[in-house]
């Protein structure tokens, strides 16, 4: 059987192309595909603990079978005026909205795009590109993601949000490519007829985002570059 391999992040630059394709045996798992990229590449074998993997665009554990056909990912660990172009958008039937886009992001303006007469409150969490990480001046941002699994991760994230908290709408969106110093990276807005609520699913929104969607960051600074290690979400890690 044949399947396509996808490599992000600091896999991509380890195995040095984004994606293969590879002939398999019957019976063969995702740890064989694994096994199989990472025989030749010492590093990748030292990172086995802290990558994800997914097929056809959801996570899924190492002992999975695959079929002929499948999608594979390699997911290293997720660091974080006009009217935009989504590059991948999901609005929900109750208003909730996420996407991901190439272009300045304004969170401001998705909020209004959100809100509703019943809000007393919105919420507006944006990160922003700053111009020093650990001493080093950084120069301006990368953001990679695997685009159809990562939109369909936000869309869980949030309707799990909504659930929980008593709120209106929410939101979420990041920006991929190139960012520079002051850039908005990514954007948690929260409607909600109370404040407190909007505060609370807010935060669990971005502490969520950052470790459970595959979105990668790469530093550039005058004298290097270098992929942002972060870490994935304990519950992922226990597939």
């Amino acid at each position: 059987m044949r399947v396509k391999v996808l490599f992000f992040g600091q896999v991509k630059d380890i195995i040095g192309r984004a994606a293969d394709e590879l002939e398999l045996p019957p019976g063969s798992t995702l740890q064989s595909v694994f096994d199989h990229y990472a025989a030749p590449a010492p590093r990748l074998r030292q990172m086995e603990s802290s990558i994800l993997m997914a097929r056809n665009q959801e996570f899924s554990p190492r002992g999975a079978a695959l079929a002929d056909g499948d999608e594979i990912a390699f997911l290293p660990p997720v660091s974080g005026g006009s009217t935009p172009h989504w590059t991948h958008h999901i609005t929900t039937p109750e208003g909730h909205f996420f996407a991901l886009t190439r272009q300045p992001l304004d969170g401001g303006a998705v909020a209004r795009q959100i809100l509703a007469p019943t809000d007393g409150a919105f919420v507006n969490f944006e990160g922003v590109v700053r111009n020093n990480s650990k001493g080093r001046a950084t120069r301006y941002l990368d953001y990679e993601c695997y685009e159809a699994m990562a939109i369909q991760v936000m869309a869980r994230i949030g309707a799990e949000i909504a659930a929980a908290h008593d709120i209106g709408r929410i939101a979420l969106v990041h920006r991929l490519g190139r960012l520079e110093i002051g850039e908005t990276s990514v954007a948690v807005v929260v409607a909600s007829p109370h404040r407190r609520a909007a505060f609370d699913a807010a935060l669990e929104g971005i502490n969520r985002l950052k470790k459970t969607v595959p979105i990668w960051k790469k530093e550039h600074f005058a004298d290097g570059e270098v992929w942002v290690e972060g870490e994935w979400d304990d519950s992922l890690l226990s597939r």
